[in-house]
């Protein structure tokens, strides 16, 4: 476009800085806003500069650039001359180009031509000369050879891209993979570790019906006649403590809790065939196992129950040895919590150990846990199965088990 090649002509002239002819909208700005300042002045002007009549604008609204009615943004001015791409051209902006150049709008120069370069074609687009449509020609050429690279550019990148990330999804993958082996692998090796152990322990050899594990789990009180073989205490004979076992049910097996006058005692029970139970504990001291104890019981509709332990008498120092015993467990109920009593009057009062069990909304069992004599206990049946004839020394000897006529009883 003619027309606007003179304008930026101009304008570089005056202004002493250059108009970069690309596509950049940005370029053609500075230009846009000269010319948009003779463009908003148009309906003040048509009967002095010669031009098309304009109306005023009455919009309130948005009166800055580039908002205005009659305003020429940069891009308008790229797209009439550098893409040539506006057929019929805003009258507005080739009125302000024609009074930037000519101090006269179009019908003024019309009436006056001074410029033989400007060809009008009658449809309001005033044309090129051939040497501009040769540029135009090679700046398109230009354009199309610029897409094309940007296209080769873009598909490389995206062909780079796409193989990027396929490589990083398969090492990725193989990752996961062996990430998978190593846990399988370890797991199978587990397995194998586990069912080997299992079976060289005979651990789980059974699995216990509904009606079995009902009649073990649950609150036992236990008594045990240990305090008899115990050398340092010179009034052993005939002693008893009794103990409150917390039986509970886990996955085949049973856990437990032992609660003794001095110390308690933790471990587990199992079923080693129909009503044969094998009962493992050690006294409860951190993670030591300290005086383990093996018993066997045999669970029948009878009650008490007869259980033989091979256990310590619980001595003090090298006085500790390993004993057979006969225990006797009596269950008390299957549902409750067990909680020990500290720190009481009744602590100081009774010098024992005390334990309550919460078998319900204000129902509550009270245990005084101490070595008794066993002639204290009602149950004459019961004093006759852990007398001292239920203790067996592991070294035969004298004086260990104390008799009537060794202590003057009659």
């Amino acid at each position: 476009m003619v027309l606007l090649k003179k304008v930026l002509e101009k304008f570089e002239a005056e202004s002493g800085h250059t108009v970069v002819r690309n596509s950049n909208r940005k370029n053609y700005e500075e230009v846009a806003k000269t010319l948009s300042i003779i463009s908003n002045e148009l309906p003040n002007t048509w009967q002095t500069l010669q031009h098309e009549k304009y109306t005023i604008d009455y919009n309130p609204n948005k009166q800055d650039y580039p908002f205005r009615k009659y305003d020429i943004t940069g891009n308008q001015v790229k797209d009439a001359y550098f893409n040539q791409i506006v057929s019929n051209p805003r009258p507005h902006l080739i009125d302000a180009c024609y009074i930037y150049l000519y101090g006269v709008g179009k019908k003024g120069f019309e009436a006056n031509p001074i410029d033989d370069d400007l060809i009008d074609d009658g449809s309001g687009t005033v044309l090129d000369e051939p040497t501009h449509l040769l540029q135009k020609i090679a700046s398109l050429q230009q354009q199309l050879d610029a897409s094309k690279t940007e296209q080769a550019t873009a598909l490389n990148s995206n062909t780079h891209s796409y193989q990027s990330t396929r490589r990083k999804l398969v090492i990725s993958l193989l990752c996961v993979l062996m990430a998978l082996g190593i846990i399988g692998f370890y797991y199978i090796k587990l397995c194998n570790s586990w069912n080997s152990i299992q079976k060289d322990m005979n651990l789980l050899p059974y699995r216990p019906t509904q009606q079995e594990i009902d009649s073990l789990e649950g609150i036992w009180l236990c008594y045990t006649g240990s305090p008899q073989a115990r050398i340092s205490d010179t009034n052993r004979f005939h002693k008893v403590v009794p103990n409150i076992v917390d039986v509970r049910y886990k996955n085949g097996y049973f856990t437990f809790t032992r609660y003794g006058a001095s110390f308690d005692h933790i471990g587990y029970m199992q079923f080693d065939g129909p009503g044969l139970v094998s009962i493992h504990s050690y006294a409860k001291k951190g993670d030591s196992i300290v005086s383990p104890r093996h018993s066997l019981m045999q669970l029948n509709e009878q009650s008490p129950i007869s259980v033989i332990s091979a256990s310590w008498n619980f001595d003090v120092g090298n006085k500790n040895n390993i004993i057979g015993i006969r225990e006797v467990y009596i269950k008390q109920g299957k549902s409750g919590k067990v909680e020990e009593v500290i720190n009481t009057i009744e602590n100081a009062a009774c010098k024992c150990k005390i334990l309550r069990w919460e078998r319900g909304s204000n129902d509550v069992q009270t245990y005084f846990l101490r070595n008794e004599q066993l002639d204290s206990l009602k149950d004459e049946e019961l004093k006759k199965l852990i007398d001292e004839k239920s203790i067996l020394p592991r070294v035969p000897q004298n004086g260990l088990l104390m008799q009537p006529d060794s202590i003057g009883v009659k």
